[in-house]
C-alpha cells in the first residue's frame, strides 16, 4: 500500500471520529434543549402547587407541599435529576385554578403538580404529561341535608370554581337535567367548604378525589355526604410547557417507569388508603400508561 493511499485512509478514518464525536454532542445538546438545559445549568426545577386541593396538592404539617400529585412530581424531579447527573432544587411555586396554564405557558412552572384534567382547549397553551389520575366531577353536601338526591338541588345553590372543567360540567348538568339552580363561585376549594359548612350554599361541585379531600382533612369526616352520580369525565395530567419533546419524554419516562414497576402503590395508598384499594378506572390507568421503555 502506498504512502499516499495509507495518508487518504488514516485522514479518512481520523475525519469518520471527528463527525461521530460531533454527531453525538449535537445530540446531547438536542437532548438538552429548552427544559432540560435551563434545568442543568440553574441546578433547578420549578414545580407548581396549589395549597388547597388534598389530597392531591396541599400545605403540609411542616408548610411543605404535599399531595399524591406532589409525591409524583417529586419522583419525576429525582429521575431527571439523574438523567442529567446533578442535584437539584425543587422550587415550590404556588398556582391557583385561575393563573396555572398561564404560569406553564409563560415559563414561571416547569410542571404542574395539582389536579389540572386534560382538554383539548387546553393543549392551544400547555403540554400534558403522560395521565396521573382519573376522576368525576360530583357534589360534597353536608350529611344532615334534606338533599337525597340531584333532583332535589333544584333551587338551591351550588358552589364551583370559575373557570374549572367542573363549572363546564355543572353547567351542562343542570341544563340536561333541567334543574334550576344558582350557581356561588369560590376562589378554592376551601372557601367552598366553607360556604357549604356555614350553609351559605347547599353543595360543593368539584371532582370526587377533591371532595373526599376535603372531608377527611377536617374534625369530623362524617358531617359530610357524597353524591354517587358523576356529572364529568377528569382525566389528570401534569402540565408544562408547549412543543418541548425532550422535557415531556424525560417526564413521561418517571411516570411510567413508576406506573410498570408498581411502585405508584406506595404512593397511591399513602393518600386514598383510607377509601381502600385502587378501582378498576385507576388500575387500567396505570396499566395503559405504563409505556414500555
Amino acid at each position: 500500500m502506498g504512502l499516499n493511499l495509507r495518508r487518504f485512509l488514516f485522514s479518512g478514518s481520523a475525519l469518520l471520529i471527528v463527525m461521530t464525536l460531533f454527531a453525538a454532542q449535537s445530540v446531547e445538546a438536542q437532548a438538552l434543549d429548552g427544559t432540560l438545559k435551563r434545568i442543568k445549568a440553574s441546578g433547578t426545577i420549578n414545580l407548581g402547587y396549589m395549597q388547597f386541593a388534598p389530597p392531591f396538592s396541599l400545605l403540609g404539617a411542616d408548610k411543605m407541599p404535599a399531595g399524591y400529585s406532589v409525591d409524583l412530581c417529586k419522583h419525576v424531579a429525582s429521575v431527571i435529576q439523574k438523567q442529567l447527573n446533578v442535584t437539584l432544587k425543587l422550587n415550590w411555586v404556588e398556582v391557583t385554578t385561575e393563573n396555572r396554564i398561564n404560569m406553564v405557558d409563560q415559563g414561571k412552572v416547569d410542571l404542574e403538580c395539582t389536579t389540572s384534567t386534560v382538554t383539548l382547549s387546553r393543549q392551544d397553551k400547555v403540554d400534558f404529561s403522560l395521565m396521573t389520575y382519573v376522576d368525576g366531577g360530583t357534589f360534597l353536601t353536608l350529611a344532615t341535608s334534606p338533599i337525597r338526591s340531584l333532583s332535589d338541588l333544584s333551587g338551591k345553590r351550588i358552589a364551583v370554581i370559575p373557570g374549572t372543567t367542573t363549572e363546564k360540567a355543572l353547567a351542562k348538568f343542570l341544563k340536561d337535567e333541567f334543574i334550576t339552580a344558582v350557581t356561588v363561585p369560590v376562589k378554592d376549594h376551601t372557601e367552598g367548604r366553607t360556604a357549604l359548612e356555614n350553609g351559605s350554599v347547599a353543595a360543593l361541585a368539584s371532582d370526587q378525589g377533591i371532595l373526599i379531600g376535603l372531608a377527611l382533612t377536617t374534625s369530623d369526616p362524617k358531617r359530610f355526604s357524597l353524591s354517587d352520580r358523576m356529572i364529568s369525565y377528569e382525566p389528570y395530567a401534569f402540565m408544562l410547557h408547549r412543543n418541548d419533546a425532550a422535557f415531556r419524554t424525560a417526564v413521561n419516562r418517571a411516570l411510567a417507569g413508576l406506573y410498570r414497576s408498581g411502585e405508584v402503590m406506595a404512593i397511591y395508598d399513602r393518600w386514598f388508603g383510607v377509601l381502600g384499594k385502587p378501582g378498576d378506572a385507576i388500575k387500567a390507568m396505570y396499566m395503559l400508561n405504563g409505556l414500555p421503555e
